[in-house]
């Protein structure tokens, strides 16, 4: 039986638009269905912020792969868009972050589920709670909404209309 990850896709250089639409594409053939996409949107650079700003969209995957596997196919993906990590946080053709995989709670070395900043990031939790308002963060027992509506992070996150 798929388990649905809900993943957040990130670009701030290059065709961003072009880079998100050819992930989705990418992801469906190779980490299961995509069963649900946000809208794009415009947000400012969290972390290091003197770069560009991000297109990020959310989108729901079910998945039959597990967890560490969801991981390495979204990796592919990433290099495949021509990532490189040289600056944590820096700029980025493309980042695809594992936000939730279930209701599972993962702590390894190379991969933590629940993402650990997601309650932090506005950026990450408005496209979220587009496709997936309802869905409850396993590490904290509230749904995305709920935390969204709680959320301190104050950078920008608007709604592109294409």
């Amino acid at each position: 039986m798929p388990t649905l990850a809900y993943l957040l896709l990130g670009s701030n250089l290059g065709n961003r638009q072009e880079t998100l639409r050819t992930a989705v594409a990418q992801l469906h053939a190779t980490a299961g269905p995509v069963v649900a996409q946000s809208s794009l949107y415009e947000t400012a650079a969290w972390g290091l912020t003197d770069q560009p700003a991000f297109l990020n969209q959310a989108v729901a995957v079910a998945t039959s792969l597990p967890p560490d596997a969801l991981l390495a196919a979204c990796q592919r993906v990433e290099q495949q868009a021509g990532r490189t990590r040289e600056i944590r946080w820096g700029a980025r053709t493309l980042d695809v972050d594992i936000l939730l995989y279930g209701q599972e709670i993962i702590d390894t070395p190379t991969l933590q589920v629940p993402h650990p900043r997601l309650s932090e990031r506005r950026f990450a939790l408005v496209p979220l709670v587009e496709i997936a308002p309802e869905v409850v963060h396993p590490g904290v027992g509230r749904t995305v909404a709920d935390l969204l509506a709680v959320c301190e992070d104050v950078l920008g996150v608007e709604r592109r209309v294409s």
